[in-house]
Order: structure tokens, then C-alpha cells, then sequence
């Protein structure tokens, strides 16, 4: 009769790292390459600027990246600002009677405020606040563009976690899940298929608002961000179709 024996491996065997493929050393490259383009946005959002200097735009197409880089930039950031604020009102909203009562109907009103009316009342704060900085425009942007993506997340979380079905709120008590655990484990996954949803039609339609965002007039003068929108302004106002044309290439790519 055989006799099975088991095999045992070394210590070299047990903590030996597997050995990248061409995929993971492209895809490391594509996350460093990432990065180095955010880190790269963000320094230029930070540089110098004073009411009444001049900030020209480019119609070269070899411009079209950096300007859809600082484009995206500002839409990423005013994506994770409208999450913060979903998750908080949205499930603030859903759990509290009394705050629904004021939170809903306010919703329901500030969605129906065009872009350019909260970027009438802030623009002047956001320059103000940081004065001597390109942090007051570019705030400014980023808070419209955030008006633009908001309010129908916070609806749609809300109605999501006032919805979670009975059986994962008894799962939830059966494992006695904290209400923070249970927030990350039961609300938001239940939620997220929605959220991603509202989030993607809030993305699609924050570049109808970036002309508007990035070619802001303050005090009888446009401050015009570089970035999609603005290209497309100074397009339009030079009429040149060649111009025009090049953003729509991009912004499909």
C-alpha cells in the first residue's frame, strides 16, 4: 500500500513574490502616469493671480489635453465633493423625520436654481477668500460645477437608504453592526448601483456647465480658467469651426 505524503514548502517557497506580467508593469506604469497628471493640475490651480490679469487661451489643438486635463480635474473634485455632501444629507435626510421635512423640499428647490445664479453669489467670495490666488476661480468653478451634480444624488442615496430592504436591517442587528458599520456595509452597498447611476448622469452633465464655470465674469471683466469650456468660448467668439471641431474630437476621446 502507498503511503501519501504531504508536501511541505520552505520559508523561500511561502513568502516568494509572484513575478509581474507585462499587464502589471503597464498598469503601474498607467497609475504613475496618473498620478503624475493630478499632482500636475492641482500645482497649476495654486499659482498666482490677481483681479484684472490676463489669462489668454490658447486655440492650438496641442493645448486641447492640458485644458481637458484641468477640465476633468475640476469635475473629479467637484464629483468627490457632491459624494461627501450626498452621504451626509442623503442619509441624514432618510433617518430623520424632522431633518426630511427641511432637507427634501430645499433640495427640491436648489435644483431648480440655474448654475450661472450660484456662480453669480459665490465667485466674488471664493476671490475674496483667497486673494492673490488662482484658488478663487478655480473654487468658484468647482463649487458650480458641483451645483450641477448634487441634488439628484442626494435624492437618489436618500430614497435608496430609506428603501434597504427589512432582511439586511434584521442581518444588521443580528450581527450587531454599529451604526457606522452598518452605513458602510448594508446602506451604501445596497445604494451604490443607484448612486453610480446618478453619479455618471451628473458627470455627463456637468461639461454642458463648463462654459459657463470657466469663463467667469467678475467686475466687468471674464476670468477665463484654462480648461474645455473656456476653449470652446474663445472658439465660439473667434468663430473658428477648426477650433471647435478639435474640442469635439477631444472631449469623444
Amino acid at each position: 500500500m502507498a503511503i501519501r505524503t504531504q508536501h511541505t514548502y520552505s520559508k523561500n517557497e511561502v513568502t516568494r513574490w509572484p513575478v509581474p506580467n507585462s499587464w502589471d508593469v503597464l498598469a503601474l506604469l498607467l497609475v504613475i502616469t496618473l498620478i503624475v497628471l493630478l499632482a500636475y493640475g492641482t500645482t497649476a490651480m495654486v499659482g498666482r493671480y490677481e483681479v484684472g490679469q490676463t489669462l489668454t487661451i490658447s486655440l492650438s489643438p496641442w493645448m486641447l489635453p492640458y485644458y481637458a486635463l484641468r477640465s476633468v480635474l475640476r469635475m473629479l473634485l467637484a464629483l468627490m465633493l457632491s459624494t461627501l455632501v450626498t452621504f451626509v444629507f442623503g442619509t441624514w435626510a432618510a433617518k430623520s423625520r424632522s431633518a426630511e421635512r427641511i432637507i427634501i423640499p430645499l433640495v427640491d428647490i436648489l435644483q431648480s436654481v440655474p448654475v450661472l445664479g450660484f456662480l453669480s453669489i459665490t465667485v466674488v467670495g471664493f476671490i475674496v477668500l483667497f486673494k492673490g490666488s488662482m484658488l478663487g476661480p478655480e473654487c468658484a468653478a468647482i463649487f458650480a460645477i458641483f451645483t450641477a451634480q448634487v441634488w439628484n444624488m442626494i435624492l437618489s442615496f436618500y430614497q435608496s437608504v430609506r428603501n434597504v430592504p427589512h432582511d439586511l436591517k434584521e442581518a444588521s442587528q443580528m450581527f450587531h453592526l454599529s451604526a457606522w458599520q452598518s452605513f458602510w456595509k448594508i446602506e451604501v452597498p445596497y445604494a451604490m448601483p443607484s448612486l453610480l447611476w446618478n453619479a455618471m448622469i451628473s458627470m455627463s452633465g456637468s461639461w454642458v456647465f463648463l462654459v459657463a464655470s470657466e469663463a467667469i465674469s467678475v467686475a466687468h471683466q471674464e476670468i477665463l480658467l484654462p480648461g474645455i469650456g473656456s476653449y470652446i468660448s474663445v472658439a465660439i467668439a473667434q468663430a473658428n469651426s477648426h477650433a471647435l471641431w478639435a474640442v469635439i474630437v477631444t472631449m469623444f476621446i
